[in-house]
Formats: structure tokens, C-alpha cells, sequence
């Protein structure tokens, strides 16, 4: 026991979560992250609050995370995962007449992505330099949406200076325009004109011959 414990409000929690398998005390850490991150900001959130959201006891939580920082990476694992399925289409498309259809699908299922996991994409952009682990993990996020354009550019042969270059920025100018979509910055809080606009830099950036469709 720790110095200072209330033993019975341990055993309380303790019996609450008591037949949840590990995967489900997991979830249930993550769940109350999730919803806590939509009150308030991840800064301003501590793990004994998550405690008191999840309703399991400190124990629990530091058995299968380390920090708060850990949950989060976790959240944002889960949302990013959907982002790389949202691009598949144009990564393998195979005809000039699909580009301008596959670039604003996988832009429109992004800004959707980012519209629905709001609460956790907010957090890592404002926060991923404030711990080692996170700035790995959204590094390592970013350079996977790099290294996919990056060679999708080069496969289709743009005449860019530095392919890499070309595909880190758009690759960034997306994650700074969905985040301002995100905190409701206008003219981006209205979807359909940061998808024009996003469509409109990545097609006349790639493919200018046929940036209009």
C-alpha cells in the first residue's frame, strides 16, 4: 500500500474493475483520455485525473502506461492509422485521369480524419516537443506521410527540384492546415474550402497541366 492511502476507496476500484480483461482496462484508459481531451487541454490534464475519469486506481494505470504522455502516443497511434489508409488511392493509382479524383478523396477523408479526432491531433501538434517519446512518434508519423509522397513524386516523374523537399512540404503545409481546421480557424472551420484549397496546392504543385479538373 502506498503511505497515505485510502485503503477502501482502493478495494472499491479495485472490485470495480475487477473480470476486465487487460485489453479492456486499456481501453478504458484510453476512452476517459479521450473524452478528457475534450474538455480541456492535454497540458492542463494530469493522470490523476485520468484516474478519476476511468475509475481505476494509480496501480493499474502505471501497470500498463508509463505517463500520460505514453496515452497519448497510443491515441494518436490509433487516429494516424486511418490517415494511411485515407491515402492509399492515390499512392497506387494508375492513370493520369485518376489524379485530381485521388487527391482530393485522400484530402477529404483526411480533413474528416482530423474533424473526428480533433481532441487527440490537437494535442500531439501542441505538445509532440514537450516530450522525447512524442517527438519521435510524430517524426516518425510525418516522415511515413513523406516517404509515401516522396515516392509516388518520383514514380510520377515531377519535375521538382528535390522531390523530398516537395513531399516534406506538402506533407507539413497539410498537418498545419487541417490543425488550424481543427481549433476552428477560418477560412479552414469550413471543410470544403480547406479541401479546395489543400487539393488545389497539391495538384498545381504535381501535376500543373491538370490542376483544374
Amino acid at each position: 500500500m502506498v503511505k497515505g492511502e485510502n485503503p477502501g476507496p482502493r478495494r472499491a476500484r479495485r472490485t470495480e474493475t475487477a473480470g476486465r480483461d487487460d485489453r479492456d482496462i486499456r481501453t478504458v484508459i484510453l476512452d476517459a483520455t479521450r473524452r478528457l481531451l475534450g474538455e480541456r487541454r492535454f497540458d492542463e490534464i494530469a493522470v490523476a485525473d485520468i484516474l478519476a475519469a476511468a475509475e481505476i486506481s494509480r496501480g493499474s494505470f502505471y501497470f500498463y502506461f508509463e505517463s500520460k504522455h505514453d496515452v497519448l502516443a497510443e491515441l494518436v497511434r490509433q487516429a494516424v492509422g486511418q490517415g494511411h489508409v485515407a491515402s492509399e488511392p492515390w499512392l497506387r493509382h494508375e492513370n493520369e485521369s485518376e489524379r485530381h479524383a485521388t487527391v482530393r478523396h485522400g484530402i477529404s477523408v483526411g480533413a474528416r480524419l482530423w474533424r473526428e479526432q480533433a481532441p487527440v491531433l490537437r494535442a500531439i501538434v501542441e505538445n509532440w516537443r514537450t516530450d522525447p517519446k512524442l517527438t519521435e512518434l510524430w517524426l516518425q508519423q510525418m516522415n511515413g506521410y513523406t516517404d509515401n509522397t516522396t515516392e509516388r513524386i518520383e514514380r510520377d516523374g515531377v519535375d521538382a527540384v528535390d522531390p523530398r523537399a516537395l513531399g516534406t512540404a506538402l506533407t507539413w503545409l497539410g498537418e498545419r492546415l487541417y490543425y488550424l481546421a481543427a481549433i476552428g480557424v477560418p477560412p479552414f472551420d469550413d471543410e470544403e474550402a480547406l479541401v479546395g484549397v489543400l487539393t488545389h496546392i497539391w495538384m498545381s504543385s504535381l501535376y500543373p497541366g491538370d490542376a483544374a479538373p
